[in-house]
């Protein structure tokens, strides 16, 4: 892999920080500090460049808190908007190119332009293209994933993609800031797993995590499709799902990827790994179940969506306006519905709350030039 240098002093111009300050704000005009930094911004930009080139940026301390994801409950890292956010954007408008240009095709999740429906349009092509080459399924993960990342790995893989020793340091201290937690909020953030070690992990939240953790797998993805030559193989994140003509393969292949894991990640796949023809059950993969003939919406995220569709509706027939929140969680179940067979469902939850939210649009938010109130 060809080493890439001379990038700190590009993250380090002002240029690039006043645009990691106008990336980093979207949506968060509103905010208290952004507000403040906003009334002389160079004063503040000065100073994070003036930290960054003299090696005296620190990450901050991290607010934490549990964010429910279906039956799941997360812990999210948040860090301030200054000067945390500003300067990880500033690296990643820098190094993303790089990480993006070592990711294969069909890797997904914090990407530019390759999201769920990308990964969802790529699968449901290869299972109605391919029948034979995917008669079977294997799905993983690994386990604990974000925890378990190796920061020795990680960054001995940032070493082979960069030169930049100014970088690599920056790098390095983002990387191991988790490290500063105590360590009793470890145990309980780590769900007192007894076998994950503290000195492990990066912060979900963190803008750098979602790339780092991509780029993780990278290697992981060229081994897939250069040396095992698999045809069908599709990431998102640590979610993997392969297809195969026979089960055999894919047996054979698990025991493979799971000494691959362990040697070269130091991670372990989750014991919920499954082998199944494909066809009989259909793919449940990226919020969707996919098979043959038609793409149903999760059953989970269908009747979170009911529950959550027909309160804002009740909260709407009762004649209240409906807030910015509610408005941006009609949008989104709509994008989730679109690119399955979902024309029902969107005709009884979507579809009679339309008239609400295009109120809502022309009153709280074109009337204010783009804003929300």
């Amino acid at each position: 892999m060809k080493r890439y240098g001379h990038l700190f002093e590009e993250i380090c111009s002002i240029e690039n920080l006043r645009k990691a300050h106008q990336h980093a704000k979207k949506g968060k005009g509103w905010y208290r500090e952004v507000r403040e930094i906003d009334k002389c911004p160079d004063y503040y930009l000065y100073y994070l460049q003036y930290l960054l080139k003299n090696h005296l940026y620190k990450t901050s301390d991290y607010e934490m808190f549990v964010k429910r994801d279906g039956k799941k409950e997360r812990k999210i890292y948040k860090l301030p908007y200054f000067p945390d956010r500003v300067a990880q954007w500033a690296i990643l408008q820098v190094i993303e190119p790089y990480i993006i240009n070592h990711l294969i095709a069909d890797t997904y999740s914090a990407i530019p332009k390759r999201g769920i429906h990308k990964g969802l349009d790529r699968l449901t092509k290869a299972m109605r293209t391919d029948v034979e080459g995917c008669q079977y399924c294997l799905k993983i993960d690994a386990r604990h994933y974000y925890q378990s990342i190796n920061h020795d790995v990680l960054k001995q893989k940032y070493r082979k993609m960069f030169k930049d020793e100014d970088l690599l340091l920056v790098l390095d201290e983002i990387i191991d800031s988790i490290d500063t937690a105590d360590e009793t909020d470890l145990c309980e953030i780590y769900l007192l797993e007894e076998d994950i070690d503290p000195a492990t992990g990066i912060p979900i939240g963190n803008y750098l995590s979602q790339y780092s953790g991509n780029y993780y797998f990278s290697d992981f993805d060229h081994w897939m499709k250069e040396v095992k030559h698999v045809k069908h193989y599709f990431r998102y994140m640590d979610d993997i799902v392969i297809f195969a003509a026979t089960k055999e393969e894919l047996h054979k292949l698990l025991k493979e990827i799971d000494e691959y894991f362990r040697q070269n990640m130091k991670l372990k796949i989750k014991d919920n790994w499954q082998v199944f023809p494909t066809y009989l059950r259909g793919v449940d993969y990226l919020g969707y179940r996919v098979f043959m003939e038609y793409t149903l919406l999760r059953k989970d995220t269908c009747k979170q969506m009911k529950k959550k569709l027909t309160v804002i509706r009740q909260k709407c027939e009762a004649g209240k306006m409906m807030n910015y929140s509610e408005w941006c969680c009609i949008h989104s179940y709509n994008g989730w519905i679109l690119p399955c067979d979902g024309f029902r469902l969107r005709q009884k939850y979507i579809v009679p709350l339309l008239p609400y939210a295009d109120d809502y649009y022309k009153t709280n938010i074109k009337k204010k030039g783009g804003k929300a109130a």
